[in-house]
């Protein structure tokens, strides 16, 4: 056996650095890489020198530093990105859906995280899903009304505006507005992804008054306008929570769902709330990590993850060692992930134990350091999983302030279903429930009964926006991509760690196992043949060379040299990280 190794300085070691610095491409980034550390001696700033915010789309990115521009702070710039990327990003996002928004507040020195995930209605029992011989009705659990939780985007921005930002919610709103009453490029990633669900979305009226509207679906390059969602957006700014969960627009939800055959109840649209809660706080190394606690799950596993891995030197470590590690720890927390967690305000779970450093010295002492564990004989059931298409976006602001924002509509283009009249994309997040254990969802994993559906309650997430701190950084980082979100910005710890600057951690080659299916998953390029050959010698499968995933977003304030810089995922041609200087 081998000896174990002493914790290390820093994970990268020079074959995956010299991979980070062959993918990275800063001609999708605005801003600058990083500059090196400055002297030890000089004093750390007490405020970062203007606004940096890294989103999936330029415009979003835009319309944050346009209202920055108008006396905004980080929150209001962030109702502008999410806003807006709710209008050019209906295949990942929008206001029929949720999402998760880590904030900072800099005058009190404050974390909060804003729940806006969707709840279930109460006729979404488990009964609901099954057909005539009791097996999950795949098309109504991904499909149409019965597959849209109660949205909560809308009520989130609603919430920020009140409660945290300094301008009217009609003026963050404006770009948003703006950009669907005027249009967008059509880019080929929405032109791919409603070919992928055409069949689905053309089945509803509303779905084809917009994308249909010129008689064809839409192409890259042509104009997409969404007027009815511009109205929509407008009563949003002018009454706020009521201009979307009740009056016109909340009449026009609970006629569209019930026209489709759906059962929404007028009080459970009224009565939708965001929930404020506490971060999950975890240590790594010399970094402080404020990040998701349920119902995401990305706050817990990662902290099992980091902590699994601080008890070895894997900079020491060859490419193939180092990597059956990192699975290792990764397949133990999916594991837990797939037990314990769920909604809090209704699931009773362990938190405590699971994010103990005592806990994940117990679960590194399972791990063999030349064999792999099969996943089978860690006993449990598989994991739910997110969407592989939702968006984020990152802000830090000249005050301190800052944000990593996580939204989705699960999978593309949601449910495929948009209400007429109002332009609103309904999500179809009641497939991340387990909505009958032991089945696969929509992306061949399968449920546990703490995240059963239940009246009110959430479905469990694996959005984890996060914010990283050390004595001269401060960073703010967050991604899509599934259950391999929570991968994704644990790898991105690491290369932060290792000194990377924010656009080669967006770029980083990207490797993943969730426990179920038992299996690693590697972007091309990640692991090369031999690594590939060593690791099945120890006996992991492993999927080498998948197509790329994630679209990693993520902004840093040097301290120390008082810089700001942004990161934005090369694997997403049209995103955009850029900051807006407050020196004179």
């Amino acid at each position: 056996m081998r000896k174990a190794l002493r914790p290390r300085a820093g994970l990268m070691s020079p074959w995956l650095l010299a991979s980070l610095l062959l993918i990275a491409a800063p001609a999708y980034c605005k801003t600058p890489a990083a500059p090196a550390r400055a002297p030890a001696a000089q004093p750390a700033a007490a405020h970062p020198p203007g606004t940096a915010i890294a989103s999936a789309h330029s415009l979003s990115t835009q319309a944050g530093l346009e209202i920055v521009r108008q006396g905004g702070n980080a929150f209001d710039a962030a109702i502008a990105v999410s806003s807006t990327l709710s209008v050019v990003e209906p295949i990942s996002s929008g206001i029929g859906g949720g999402g998760f928004f880590l904030l900072h507040d800099a005058k009190t020195g404050r974390d909060v995280f804003l729940d806006a995930r969707e709840t279930a209605p109460a006729a979404a029992t488990p009964a609901a899903y099954l057909d005539a011989k009791g097996e999950l009705n795949r098309d109504r659990a991904t499909n149409g009304p019965w597959s849209a939780g109660i949205p909560g985007l809308p009520a989130a921005l609603v919430h920020l505006a009140q409660k945290y930002g300094k301008l009217p919610l009609k003026t963050s709103l404006a770009p948003a507005i703006r950009i669907a009453r005027e249009g967008f490029e059509v880019y080929p990633r929405l032109e791919k992804g409603y070919g992928s669900r055409r069949e689905v979305m053309e089945r509803y009226r509303g779905t084809r008054e917009v994308f249909l509207a010129d008689g064809s679906p839409p192409k890259a390059g042509e104009i997409l306008k969404q007027p009815d969602l511009a109205r929509t957006l407008e009563l949003l700014a002018a009454k706020g929570y009521d201009g979307f969960y009740r009056g016109d627009v909340g009449a026009k939800l609970l006629a569209a769902v019930k026209e489709e055959g759906g059962q929404w109840k007028p009080e459970e649209l009224s009565g939708y709330k965001v929930v404020e809660r506490e971060p999950l706080r975890l240590k790594y190394r010399g970094w402080d990590i404020v990040t998701a606690p349920p119902p995401s799950s990305g706050g817990v596993a990662m902290a099992e993850i980091l902590q699994i891995l601080e008890g070895w030197d894997i900079s020491k470590l060859d490419p193939a060692h180092r990597t059956h590690i990192i699975a290792e720890a990764m397949r133990r927390a999916y594991r837990d992930r797939t037990i314990y967690l769920g909604d809090p305000d209704f699931v009773k779970m362990p938190l405590a134990r699971l994010t103990s450093r005592d806990y994940a010295a117990g679960l590194r002492a399972t791990i063999h350091p030349e064999k792999a564990t099969p996943s089978d004989l860690l006993s449990g059931q598989p994991a739910p999983l997110e969407d592989d298409e939702t968006t984020h976006f990152s802000i830090i602001d000249a005050q301190g302030n800052r944000v990593s924002a996580t939204q989705t509509v699960n999978l593309l283009y949601g449910s495929g279903m948009v209400a007429p009249g109002t332009g609103v994309l309904l999500n179809n997040e009641m497939d991340d429930f387990a909505l009958r254990p032991g089945t696969p969802n929509a992306f061949g994993v399968m449920g546990f009964a703490a995240n059963a559906p239940e009246p009110g309650k959430r479905m469990l997430s694996s959005m984890t926006p996060s914010f990283l701190e050390s004595k001269d950084k401060v960073i703010a980082v967050g991604a899509p991509g599934g259950s391999r979100i929570i991968t994704q910005v644990m790898l991105a710890v690491l290369a932060y760690d290792a000194g990377l600057a924010p656009q080669q951690v967006a770029a980083q080659p990207r490797i993943h196992h969730q426990w179920m299916p038992d299996a690693i998953s590697a972007e091309a390029g990640a692991l090369d043949a031999d690594t590939v050959a060593k690791l099945q010698a120890m006996g992991h499968k492993v999927n080498a060379g998948e197509s790329t995933w994630g679209n990693l977003q993520t902004v840093m304030w040097d301290k120390a040299a008082n810089t700001l810089s942004g990161g934005t995922d090369p694997r997403n041609p049209v995103g955009q990280a850029d900051v807006l200087s407050s020196r004179p």
